[in-house]
């Protein structure tokens, strides 16, 4: 029996009153999958993925998560989620790394009960994963914007995921800082093989660790490998995108920015 996708949309569209966003996306990403979707601004991405969070029903069409339907689908702490840091917190709250990471066990322990103190390992590993262990005792306002989206990511891997949804997370980070972060992302898509499901502008940083593209401007226009993707003509990627798209190209396992 071959294992179900952990996310498959069928014919799904989505409308705000009488306003189109989604228009019959259908889309599957399997187990260990590292999928980037790249849209312009307006394309439906953040919809998309309140979607797949079960934060929003689609107006048509069906969403399956892990083999069943998103109505009766129960282990949300098998998703984690990780939005744009300066849309997501409060950094002023007084908190410590620890206290913040601790918080992302909320779905399985409840949101008022007390961590107990067995669960404490739990926070520890998942600040070890994302290289900041040794800020626990921290004020998260203490830290650098990089810092502070490990942080979050570490808050989502605490209930132990097998997919983690991100949108848009180098926002608010330094440039010089964007390459390590993917590289954490990489690592935790390989070592963990956690199904990482990337919106991001920032396609060219991003490209030699990702396995999948879907490009949406209210339907899906390309989904598919990446390599396939950095096959497609400007010409395609015009049509969907609706102006002229930076093309991948790499030299020596970086990337490059070519028009």
């Amino acid at each position: 029996m071959s294992t179900p996708y952990d996310i498959e949309l069928q014919q799904v569209s989505f409308q705000y009153d009488q306003t189109a966003v989604l228009k019959n996306i259908s889309l599957q990403v399997k187990q260990g999958d590292f999928l980037a979707i790249l849209g312009p601004n307006g394309s439906g991405k953040s919809t998309l993925l309140k979607i797949i969070l079960g934060l929003l029903k689609p107006s048509t069409g069906t969403v399956h998560l892990f083999g069943k339907e998103a109505k009766e689908f129960k282990q949300r702490e098998w998703i984690g989620y990780v939005s744009q840091k300066s849309n997501s917190f409060n950094t002023g709250f007084p908190a410590t790394v620890f206290e913040v990471v601790a918080s992302g066990l909320a779905k399985k322990t409840g949101l008022f009960k007390k961590l107990p103190n067995s669960k404490d390992h739990l926070v520890q590993e998942a600040l070890s994963s994302v290289g900041m262990e040794k800020f626990a005792s921290k004020s998260i306002g203490e830290l650098s914007g990089g810092q502070q989206q490990r942080v979050f990511i570490a808050r989502a891997l605490v209930s132990d995921p097998k997919c983690l949804v991100l949108d848009e997370p180098t926002v608010g980070i330094d440039h010089k800082h964007v390459q390590s972060f993917y590289d954490m992302l990489s690592r935790l898509n390989s070592e963990r093989n956690i199904t990482l499901i990337l919106v991001t502008h920032d396609v060219d940083t991003v490209s030699n660790r990702i396995s999948h593209v879907a490009c949406l401007n209210q339907t899906i226009h390309f989904h598919g490998f990446k390599q396939e993707f950095e096959e497609m003509s400007d010409e395609d990627r015009e049509a969907w995108y609706g102006h002229s798209v930076r093309k991948i190209h790499h030299v020596k396992g970086e990337a490059c920015n070519h028009d």
